[in-house]
């Protein structure tokens, strides 16, 4: 099965420059012209990876990717601008977690590239997510004997507070092992 990429532009020829830098390899390339199409087509198909426009007339690509972030947190975001600044370059990275940002105009081999390395992350969580083993159940166990163990807390340090526990506590949290 082929990776579905999604490119997102308001502006046709955009579109259609980003579809023939990519059209020639093994990717299913789906095209939007707003944010609200996008939206519709990530709540109905499985995306490895949507590249967005920043400035498009009803929603922004940053709050587009958000988006895509809150209902498909799996699919790769790429962020598309005409103006990368600073700003706009921190967002991006710590609200919405893109995986890169391209400014315009682009290089096809750049594009193809990290379209490529966007797929290749996007396989690698997934399998990430598949292979993980649970580790719920001692968590749970140790909850059920002492509730509120597992509610971790950061001072401002962002060192971790732990709940005051007595010696008969704490002792019977390492006989669990």
């Amino acid at each position: 099965m082929k990776d579905t990429i999604l490119l997102v532009d308001d502006e046709p020829s955009v579109l259609s420059a980003l579809w023939r830098s990519l059209r020639n390899e093994a990717y299913d390339i789906v095209t939007a012209l707003s944010g609200e199409e996008a939206l519709n087509i990530i709540r109905n198909r499985d995306v490895s990876v949507v590249i967005s426009d920043q400035k498009m007339c009803r929603i922004q690509g940053i709050d587009f990717l958000a988006l895509v972030k809150q209902h498909r947190p799996d699919t790769v975001r790429i962020l598309l601008t005409g103006n990368a600044d600073l700003d706009l370059a921190l967002e991006a990275l710590n609200r919405v977690e893109v995986f890169r940002m391209l400014t315009k105009p682009w290089n096809d081999v750049e594009l193809r590239e990290i379209v490529l390395a966007a797929v290749a992350k996007n396989q690698a969580d997934r399998a990430t997510v598949v292979t993980a083993p649970p580790q719920t159940d001692e968590r749970d166990k140790l909850e059920r004997l002492h509730p509120g163990i597992t509610d971790l807390r950061k001072d401002s340090n962002g060192s971790f507070v732990l709940p005051d526990l007595s010696e008969e506590e704490l002792e019977s949290i390492r006989n669990l092992k």
